[in-house]
């Protein structure tokens, strides 16, 4: 489910579900999570990639499961789901690097800006469609895409369902940088064994001094963002919205009064 790779001091994660396009069910948000907390207490360890195998990044958490989650009262979540990948992502005290080698949805784009540094392969492209599934935003991407993109691209990117190319994530400031496919984890891995060769304790301490103005932000971002997600969860149009997913359709809010 996710390839753990070591290179010296960097340890790369390779999301593994190809049958699923890297989807996040719940096995895999607690796997991820767990490398996490592993690797983040781990002395050996000063520079975390994340990546994912075959053309895709990540189609963010699995909607099949999810629509299996909402009409089965007796189903068991994982021990740290999405709120503990996200809480930890957030928390993560050491450099993290992701590498979007191919499409990424959901989870699969706002995990890009808890990330420190991001880089893409110019065949990637990515798409938050949580408008099309008459949901809200999530992972404080409501406060860390108008930080990193400027607000109209942070709204676009959040409200339209619509998909960006790489070279739109480059320009608004989402990317870092921009490879050839190719090249692309030659060049993750470069700027990741740079990190890597200084001491752990001044990179964990420059992360903070990042991280601590905007933490308790994003943290709230994250609160506002989970009491919406919970608002509109199971409501007719996020209902059919999971309906005409699995239906392979166009959902049509406008038999709601959407």
């Amino acid at each position: 489910m996710i390839d753990v790779e070591n290179n010296g001091r960097v340890r790369l994660f390779r999301l593994n579900r190809p049958e699923a396009k890297n989807a996040f069910n719940e096995a895999l948000y607690d796997s991820l999570t767990e490398l996490l907390i592993e690797a983040e207490g781990d002395s050996t360890v000063a520079v975390v990639i994340i990546t994912g195998q075959g053309d895709s990044f990540s189609s963010g958490t699995d909607v099949v499961e999810l629509g299996q989650r909402m009409a089965d009262p007796s189903f068991t979540p994982g021990k740290h789901g999405f709120p503990g990948l996200a809480d930890t992502l957030v928390d993560f005290s050491k450099p993290l690097l992701s590498s979007g080698n191919g499409i990424g949805l959901g989870i699969g784009v706002t995990v890009l800006g808890l990330s420190d540094l991001v880089f893409m392969a110019h065949s990637a492209r990515v798409k938050c469609p949580f408008t099309d599934l008459a949901l809200a935003p999530e992972a404080a991407s409501s406060f860390t895409f108008p930080a990193i993109m400027g607000r109209q691209n942070a709204t676009w990117a959040l409200l339209s369902s619509e998909w960006l190319t790489a070279e739109e994530c480059f320009s608004m400031g989402l990317a870092f940088k921009l490879c050839s496919d190719d090249e692309l984890m030659d060049v993750t891995m470069e700027h990741a064994q740079v990190l890597a060769a200084k001491p752990i304790s001044s990179l964990v301490a420059s992360k903070k001094l990042i991280m601590d103005p905007i933490r308790e932000r994003i943290h709230e971002a994250r609160k506002h963002e989970d009491a919406a997600f919970a608002e509109l969860l199971g409501k007719p149009a996020n209902l059919e919205a999971l309906q005409a997913f699995a239906e392979k359709r166009n959902p049509d809010f406008s038999i709601l009064g959407e």
